[in-house]
């Protein structure tokens, strides 16, 4: 069975992402979730199973493979259960579906400094940073393009949830989080993907956890 390390629901954007990639791919797998940046962080991050991924998460392992990297981990349940499942099968939609997944890993460092992810929380807005503005403005543009484009087929950016829907999918709880406007069809995403069964159940399960980290409990500034 495949074995699925991950950190805090509230807090690890890239734990959703690796979760969310795992319940895509149909298969079983057991979870374990290791708090973040407790006491016994660091001593857990020199352990075995930690080890080939330098101290991160999510980290997958598939009997005696380790998969770390949610978009690694992505492409090797891809692989294993069939690509049609993360990807469209058009190849003008899985291009560009490809780009934006490789872009969302890649990009949007103010955001992600800025904006903390935290499920459990909704602050009132705040007056965005130049930088952060840019960055959102980019993300409505990919959103827009995807669902007129190639998102006929459903509620998600290509229609059908996938593994764009993956990446971006902590970006959403951000926008909600922080209380970050945007225009009526993202928000129609947005909503599509925080009543997902599966983020349903992740954010559920994030108001039982028992950790906090103060950092991420404040609002942004």
């Amino acid at each position: 069975m495949l074995k699925l390390i991950i950190g805090n629901k509230a807090y690890s954007s890239w734990s959703l992402r690796g979760w969310l990639a795992v319940k895509q791919s149909g298969l079983p797998f057991e979870e374990i979730t290791v708090p973040m940046f407790d006491e016994e962080w660091n001593r857990r991050r020199e352990g075995d199973e930690f080890a080939p991924s330098g101290g991160k998460v999510p980290i997958l392992w598939d009997d005696k493979t380790v998969i770390w990297d949610s978009l690694a981990i992505i492409e090797w349940l891809a692989d294993k259960t069939g690509r049609d499942r993360y990807w469209p099968t058009d190849d003008a939609a899985r291009g560009m579906a490809r780009s934006m997944a490789a872009e969302m890993h890649s990009s949007y460092q103010n955001l992600r400094r800025d904006y903390a992810m935290n499920v459990r929380k909704q602050f009132p807005p705040t007056e965005l940073s130049e930088d952060v503005r840019a960055e959102i403005v980019r993300i409505m543009e990919l959103w827009a393009q995807a669902r007129a484009l190639h998102g006929r087929g459903g509620p998600y950016l290509f229609g059908t949830f996938g593994a764009v829907d993956i990446m971006f999918a902590p970006v959403v709880t951000r926008f909600a989080t922080y209380s970050i406007p945007v225009p009526r069809f993202a928000a129609a995403y947005m909503a599509a993907i925080l009543d997902h069964p599966w983020m349903r159940e992740w954010i559920q399960a994030a108001q039982d956890e028992p950790w906090i980290i103060e950092n991420y409990e404040v609002p942004a500034t």
